[in-house]
């Protein structure tokens, strides 16, 4: 895949344009942990600006847990299985799907590691459904949705809100539907599109420095855009890769990530145990020496590598020149606002 820059914007579903007034009523959605049964969690306490709209640690931890990012501990989670998978980042989650060269459908982005659900709308609630990420143990499954809307509802401000950004009637009463469709919209509007690699790509030369741009040919020729091309650095395709360890997880094909924003949501891979990019760079070396044993031998492992692999050519003394071009494709001015208070009334962002 060839490499290319972000869009200027995101482009909306055709049932949910983006309005200020639904985009701030997301935000405050987002923020406020009336949405978990516990009214403990909320979206931000995984997915917080201050790591990058991720939470820096290896797995989150939901319900039972209490501190935002690295210092999230469990206060009482007996009972609830961990969480296995990292959180992702959300910053530029609005472009999830796109790739060059393909017409981008909102509706149609795949979401989470192993991309069982599409279109941030949908997704929304997976977490509040989930019993150790937001539900607890307040009431079924299937009732979470129309349960939250409910708790929603019963604040005049929201009902208020709900109004002015989907209109009077019933099209504005607060419903699973209307909920997910403001909250979708705020997630849609976290765009960090003027990274460096991105104003060099549109012309700035100087954007990037000399060991920057040999850095991105050094990527392209060891074969890393096999995987991670396109704007968002990833093929969003389902890739098994052999990550070591002894959890189910880690016998299953997973998305590839995008390599945006890789800055400040440390640690890497599905199962967040490599630190740093440099640990990921080694792993990446010894997986290439390891697949081309496999692959060009035609020996079988369960389940089989995949044939992109093959492609990889990385080698150590290429990592420096790697890592510094990686560094430009963080940007740095994006949205890292969070409401002062939520109409619920229940502290920012969740315990």
């Amino acid at each position: 895949m060839e490499l290319a820059a972000l869009p200027i914007r995101a482009a909306d579903p055709e049932d949910n344009p983006s309005t200020p007034e639904k985009i701030e009523l997301g935000r405050l959605l987002f923020f406020d942990p009336i949405l978990s049964g516990t009214r403990t969690v909320a979206c931000a306490t995984c997915h917080h600006p201050r790591h990058g709209w991720a939470d820096g640690r290896s797995t989150p931890i939901g319900v039972g847990g209490r501190g935002i990012g690295p210092e999230r501990l469990p206060v009482d989670t007996r009972g609830i299985d961990p969480l296995p998978r990292n959180s992702p980042g959300l910053l530029n989650v609005a472009f999830n799907g796109l790739v060059s060269g393909s017409a981008y459908e909102p509706k149609k982005a795949p979401m989470f590691w192993d991309a069982r659900e599409s279109g941030l709308e949908a997704q929304v609630f997976h977490p509040i459904r989930s019993r150790a990420e937001m539900r607890g143990d307040t009431g079924p499954e299937a009732e979470a949705p129309a349960d939250t809307a409910r708790r929603v509802e019963s604040f005049p401000e929201y009902r208020r809100r709900f109004a002015e950004a989907f209109g009077e009637g019933d099209d504005g009463r607060v419903t699973a539907k209307t909920l997910a469709a403001a909250i979708a919209a705020f997630e849609r509007s976290l765009i960090g599109k003027d990274a460096p690699f991105d104003r060099f790509l549109r012309g700035e030369n100087a954007a990037m420095t000399t060991q920057q741009v040999r850095g991105m040919k050094r990527f392209e020729k060891a074969g890393c855009v096999h995987c991670h091309g396109g704007p968002m650095f990833s093929d969003f395709k389902l890739h098994f890769i052999a990550v070591t360890g002894t959890d189910e997880d880690d016998r299953l094909p997973m998305r590839t990530p995008t390599l945006r924003n890789l800055r400040r949501t440390a640690p890497y891979l599905h199962h967040g145990r490599m630190r740093s990019l440099e640990e990921v760079l080694a792993f990446y070396e010894q997986l290439m020496d390891a697949a081309a044993e496999v692959l060009d031998g035609g020996a079988e492992t369960d389940p089989p590598f995949d044939p992109a692999l093959k492609h990889l050519r990385l080698e150590a003394g290429d990592f420096d020149d790697v890592l510094a071009f990686l560094e430009t494709l963080n940007d740095e001015v994006y949205d890292q606002r969070v409401p002062s208070a939520v109409p619920s009334g229940l502290k920012v962002g969740g315990e």
